[in-house]
């Protein structure tokens, strides 16, 4: 809607005429199921006689009162702001409000539970939508206390940042006994970083002791529904290893009162870091049986949002611009916390395979950017919500940490947090403290890390006397013409060879790389090894190649290099060349079908095998990809049988071979899985895997709606809703098709879980001619969509819906005309379909150089 934006010049504009100081919020949360009541009393001091507006997206106002007058709503609210004329010194703006819930995942979301009807509660603030649920100053400089008082039935858990209060009752309100929680103030804060979670959440509660002392309560709440499946001690256990380590790291002890957790439904990302009460999606809450990775992946995200607390939460950004500086640090903290102070020891390992491989390909797309992008409005801040701001911002702060020294590094930090404490900063404030604990000047550094785009890419040259030993030694560094930086990097090269089964590093060089070439004059005179590895330890972010003596080394005996890290280097670097076009797909898919058997580290493993079917699916040569993709789904089901039963890798062969079985044979080996005619010793088909089997049954038409439904039955949950629109959006006919699309494009109520599982189910075709149709009336209801939904609806079907799987000429050449005929799209929608083009043109030129194979 107009003037909902917000820009940054409008921001500063405010934040000089404008201090804030405290709001208290009232809420009633008893009005009904499609509103509540807010009234929200701010108090701000100003420039006197001066004009700003207050931020709010609202159903209506009731009433306007500044400094005692009353204002007409009528004429002063408008497009989610509310004008205030004439300040005075010092304010008070009082505003009653009536506000919608959502099922967005945007604001306060509602839910109902389908398994017992219970209605559940909680904000999502980040980046603009506390305004959603109350009138506040939007923009993360205009920090304030908050008091929170919520009306709300009494049998509820009611949870905010502040330690929840005892509830005074409040008489009947529609039938149930109410009352009132009026929390303490809040430290002063951010508004994106309030919170307020709501309904009869099950809550398991401990604390834990800070090193100052303190006694920190702890608690952590999902749906009763979901109870029995909590594993409460084991989130306790990696809190408390988290706090002790980051209060250790940071020599600055938990800067707030208490510490919650709450796993709540339909939610859009993975957490999120609110003072004290931090939400997580509830696919954390296992009720089934997952990967190691998502086991893995949980305590990243637990320790990614415990340092939330100290970096963006007691310190934080003053505008969007630095939230790449929140994330990123984030990330590396959690990575380096988990690595050293839980037992997923490993986690660098998942760091590569993951972050680092996600980082590589957001930053080769036409819609990159530098780490510090230029963040004129709010809808810059959406669209540059992106694996640069974390997993590429996290690769270059490990780099950094390499280049001025772990300990400067974290002292730096340390008087970063003592400085600045409950207040906001700029990079430039956090870089001032790391130049003076490590003594290096980091001017030039940050201008051509932080301040580019682009990835380098770096190669071993050199030459070979006789005897097979290096003469000469260097490394080189290239990048693209469109993006031409030569940044400096402190690497490690790893030499490798084989020993009895292994293959083991036998040297490790650590150097400083700097311009076009850099020589290595400790390698002359030195034996080529069998694997030579250039960024070992993975210091530093760059693409790398391996000579060819390596490379025949990777190919034919990747599977025995013993380090996990140093493999999951290997499989990204073949990955890279495969996506460039410089490995045929062909190639890359028979080298994981040989090793992958062998690979003992999760997230690797779920990444090579997510790679392994896109390679299969798209960059394979049209004229092989169907015997190429029955050929990957056999080997999967053959790999499942040979694996250790009720292992990891046989979980994860079987998940995948699910995804690709299309053969009869196949799917019948699926229908005496998901029946139990076939079982395989040590598999547990339990509720999700059968779920998931009964999808790959409708994709491959062997199973019906009816049978569907039944399943949905016996599930009668918010992930067997899910599970049971993903499987109607798969079925095989182009009714269905029509059915799924129309389902969520010309129905308007879907909640976001269900248009995304909506999109997954679509984009399953076997027979890709079912999607053809689609080309034409995607782009036609892009920009309806797009200026009719939410944004994180609208993200989700274009997004969910571009027919990608047909990845050919024709999806490009239409996709190209939408661009080219709509110069004046919004930036969002038209970086979302320039990022698609990009993945298609992509494809066919794998597809063009595997042809020739």
């Amino acid at each position: 809607m107009p003037g909902t934006n917000l820009t940054r010049e409008e921001a500063r504009h405010r934040a000089s005429i404008v201090s804030t100081e405290h709001s208290e919020v009232e809420l009633d949360l008893t009005t009904g199921p499609e509103t509540f009541s807010a009234v929200t009393t701010i108090r701000f001091s100003g420039s006197e006689g001066a004009s700003t507006f207050v931020d709010l997206i609202a159903d209506s106002v009731e009433s306007v009162e500044l400094n005692g007058a009353a204002l007409d709503p009528a004429e002063v609210f408008a497009d989610s702001r509310v004008q205030l004329p004439a300040l005075a010194a010092e304010n008070v703006v009082r505003i009653a409000s009536t506000q919608r819930y959502t099922n967005t995942g945007e604001g306060l979301h509602r839910f109902v539970d389908p398994a017992d009807g219970e209605v559940y509660l909680y904000s999502q603030f980040e980046v603009p939508d506390s305004r959603r649920m109350f009138a506040v100053f939007e923009q993360p400089d205009l920090k304030a206390t908050f008091q929170f008082t919520i009306t709300a039935p009494a049998r509820w858990e009611v949870v905010s940042n502040q330690p929840t209060p005892q509830p005074v009752p409040a008489g009947e309100r529609n039938g149930e006994a109410a009352a009132v929680w009026a929390f303490e103030p809040t430290p002063v804060m951010s508004s994106y970083i309030t919170a307020l979670i709501a309904g009869p959440y099950s809550v398991v509660r401990s604390e834990l002791t800070s090193r100052d002392g303190r006694t920190i309560p702890l608690g952590v709440f999902c749906r009763a529904s979901l109870s029995d499946f909590l594993d409460a001690d084991y989130i306790f256990e990696k809190t408390r290893e988290g706090f002790a380590f980051f209060e250790e790291q940071f020599d600055y002890p938990y800067p707030f009162d208490k510490y919650d957790q709450l796993f709540v439904p339909e939610y859009n990302m993975g957490a999120m870091e609110n003072i004290g009460a931090v939400t997580f999606t509830e696919a954390y809450v296992f009720r089934s049986q997952v990967t190691d990775a998502m086991r893995e992946r949980r305590v990243v995200t637990i320790l990614h949002e415990l340092a939330h607390m100290w970096f963006g939460d007691l310190v934080t950004m003053r505008w969007w611009n630095d939230l790449w500086l929140n994330e990123s640090f984030a990330e590396y903290m959690s990575t380096l916390g988990v690595a050293e102070a839980t037992e997923w020891n490993e986690c660098w390992t998942t760091f590569v395979a993951s972050e680092k491989s996600w980082a590589y390909r957001q930053d080769q797309l036409p819609s990159t950017h530098p780490i510090v992008a230029e963040i004129r409005d709010l809808e810059d801040v959406l669209v540059n919500f992106d694996g640069i701001t974390y997993a590429k911002g996290a690769s270059v702060l490990k780099q950094l940490v390499a280049w001025v020294g772990r300990e400067p590094f974290m002292r730096g930090v340390h008087e970063y947090f003592v400085k600045h404490h409950h207040s906001n900063t700029e990079l430039s404030d956090l870089l001032a403290e790391l130049e003076a604990q490590s003594g290096r000047d980091l001017a030039e550094w940050s201008k051509l890390w932080l301040e580019t785009a682009g990835v380098n890419t770096l190669r071993p040259v050199f030459e070979l006397d006789a005897d097979g030993r290096y003469t000469s030694f260097a490394i080189e560094q290239t990048a693209i013409d469109e993006y031409p930086t030569i940044r400096p990097h402190r690497i490690a090269v790893g030499l490798y060879a084989r020993e009895g089964d292994a293959i083991r590093r036998l040297q490790r060089i650590e150097l400083d790389v700097a311009g076009t070439r850099t020589e290595v004059p400790e390698l002359t005179g030195v034996v080529q090894p069998e694997l030579l590895l250039l960024n070992d330890d993975d210091l530093t972010y760059a693409k790398i190649r391996l000579d060819e003596r390596s490379l025949g080394t990777a190919t034919a005996q990747l599977g025995a290099i013993e380090d996990s890290l140093a493999r999951a280097l290997v499989w990204g670097t073949l990955w890279d060349a495969t996506r460039d076009a410089e490995f045929p797909a062909s190639r890359f898919v028979d080298v994981v079908l040989e090793h992958v058997a062998h690979e003992t580290a999760s997230t690797t493993l779920r990444t090579l095998l997510s790679q392994l079917l896109l390679a299969a699916s798209a960059y394979v040569a049209p004229a092989k990809r169907q015997a190429t993709l029955e050929r990957v789904a056999d080997a999967l089901w053959r790999l499942a049988v040979d694996a250790e039963p009720g292992s990891d890798n046989q979980f994860q062969f079987v998940k995948a071979f699910g995804q690709s079985a299309a053969s009869e044979e196949q799917l019948e080996t699926v229908q005496g899985l998901f029946d139990g005619s076939l079982p395989l010793d040590g598999l547990d088909v339990d509720t999700d895997l059968g779920w998931e089997l009964l999808i790959a049954l409708a994709a491959g038409g062997r199973a019906t709606e009816q049978q569907i439904e039944a399943r949905l039955a016996e599930d009668r949950t918010a992930t067997g809703n899910q599970s049971a629109a993903h499987a109607r959006a798969a079925l095989p006919t182009s009714a269905d098709k029509a059915r799924a699309w129309a389902s969520v494009f010309e129905q308007v109520d879907k909640p976001n879980a269900i248009v995304r599982a909506t999109g997954l189910g679509f984009a399953r075709a076997h027979d890709l001619a079912l999607l053809e149709p689609y080309v034409e009336r995607f782009f036609a209801a892009l920009l309806p969509v797009w200026e009719s939904r939410s944004y994180a609806i609208a993200e989700e079907l274009i997004e969910g819906f571009y027919p990608a799987p047909l990845a050919n000429a024709e999806l490009a050449e239409a996709t190209r005309a939408w661009l080219d005929a709509h110069p004046e799209a919004p930036a969002a929608p038209r970086r979302m379909v320039t990022e698609h083009l990009a993945g298609v043109e992509r494809a066919l030129r794998a597809q063009r150089v595997d042809q020739e194979v």
